[in-house]
């Protein structure tokens, strides 16, 4: 593909780090199961990183929008790949949480960043398609991660995997570094970040806020029933283990799985970029998302658990490449880390308390029954924003690239 091509720096190196990820998630899930075989530490995981991304995101916009993104994501894949490579060092479940912390501190940094990045590099007419292309390498990372996860710990051991991700980190900085410096930010006219620049900052957020009511609604809608997604991830794991009863390379095989579907599914979405709608990738994507992720949790067999997941996958990628989009035509540039920070305190605490609901019902009740009522929440949450999205009296307010 030509804009394939002509990105393809960029994608490599974002789906190479992604990759790095997916095999680090899969060997701390499985030393975690191992260690504790308790949902509610395994629920940690998932609640450490939106801890820290909350706490940091109180300020890391108003750092982000007077620094020079570029420069900045290098930095924070070199902490993050330096961070990573300790890990294994660690024999305490909690120095393993404060290293987890301390990533994802940096990782705050580098989300905005990125999402600008892209904004200014890639022109509007080829954002859906190229956040397709970079879907599918990502969702080629969530296929290819897991199994060679699986294949790094056959043949040697945990402690080689999460190198491995630490090693993607630094290729990944090595990657943006051959990129070009898009920021309209100049070096000598950086201001200090003072109290009185943060509240300034926080003020001119909430006025765009204000300004476009009908943004945040969808964004919060979407947000909401992908929040609970991610809660529901943090139960993969131990449903797969404990309720399926399958083997950590057959756990290994399902998470795969998805990641196949998203793969098809990120080809498709990339070929119809031009003649379906943002919101329409948007609303099929969620809802279906959700229904698959739901049809899971309520599957008495390992083989409908494994369809599901692989439509889950699919539908997933239209999803994510929709929501992107959609992010990137309404946020001004100049705002993404202000703006972006601040979704990210909304995104976590979200992620937090739907993750901490999930573990608490899991263990008071049975953890399939909790996942089940969790899922058709967010069926109900993608719902909601069909019709927000598709009512004639916010046509006027919805910008005509998502129409």
């Amino acid at each position: 593909m030509k804009i394939l091509r002509k990105y393809s720096l960029l994608i490599g190196g974002l789906g190479f780090s992604n990759l790095g990820n997916w095999i680090y998630l899969v060997a701390l899930n499985l030393f975690v199961w191992h260690l504790t075989q308790s949902p509610a530490a395994m629920a940690g995981i998932f609640i450490v990183g939106p801890t820290a991304r909350v706490l940091t995101s109180l300020v890391a916009g108003s750092f982000i929008d007077r620094m020079n993104k570029r420069k900045l994501m290098i930095a924070t894949d070199i902490i993050r790949g330096f961070i990573v490579f300790c890990m294994p060092f660690m024999e305490s479940i909690w120095l393993i949480y404060t290293l987890l912390f301390l990533a994802n501190i940096a990782s705050s940094f580098f989300g905005p960043s990125s999402t600008y990045y892209i904004t200014k590099l890639v022109p509007s007419e080829d954002r859906q398609r190229f956040n397709a292309i970079l879907g599918t390498f990502n969702s080629g990372s969530f296929l290819v991660g897991p199994a060679l996860a699986g294949l790094l710990i056959m043949l040697s051991n945990t402690t080689v995997t999460i190198w491995f991700n630490s090693f993607t980190f630094f290729v990944c900085a090595m990657i943006i570094y051959l990129l070009p410096d898009v920021d309209d930010v100049k070096e000598s006219s950086q201001q200090r970040v003072t109290w009185q620049i943060l509240k300034s900052d926080y003020l001119a957020v909430v006025a765009f806020i204000r300004q476009n009511s009908l943004f945040l609604t969808i964004y919060l809608l979407f947000q909401s029933a992908l929040m609970i997604a991610f809660a529901l991830d943090s139960q993969e794991a131990t449903f797969i283990k404990q309720d399926l009863a399958l083997s950590d390379r057959l756990y290994g095989a399902f998470v795969s799985s998805a990641g196949a579907g998203a793969i098809i599914g990120g080809m498709v979405a990339a070929s119809f970029a031009k003649k379906m709608s943002t919101r329409s990738y948007m609303v099929i994507g969620v809802f279906l998302t959700m229904l698959f992720y739901t049809a899971f949790y309520a599957s008495p067999s390992s083989i409908l658990a494994f369809v599901s997941f692989v439509f889950l996958g699919f539908f997933m990628a239209f999803s994510n490449t929709g929501y992107e989009t959609f992010y990137q035509q309404y946020v001004p540039p100049e705002m993404m880390g202000r703006f972006g920070s601040i979704a990210n305190i909304i995104q976590n605490i979200l992620q937090i308390s739907f993750t901490l609901l999930l573990a608490l019902f899991a263990e008071l009740f049975t953890l399939q029954m909790t996942a089940i009522i969790f899922g058709i929440i967010s069926i109900l949450f993608s719902i909601s924003l069909y019709f927000v999205l598709y009512s004639p009296k916010n046509y006027i307010g919805l910008k005509e690239e998502i129409l």
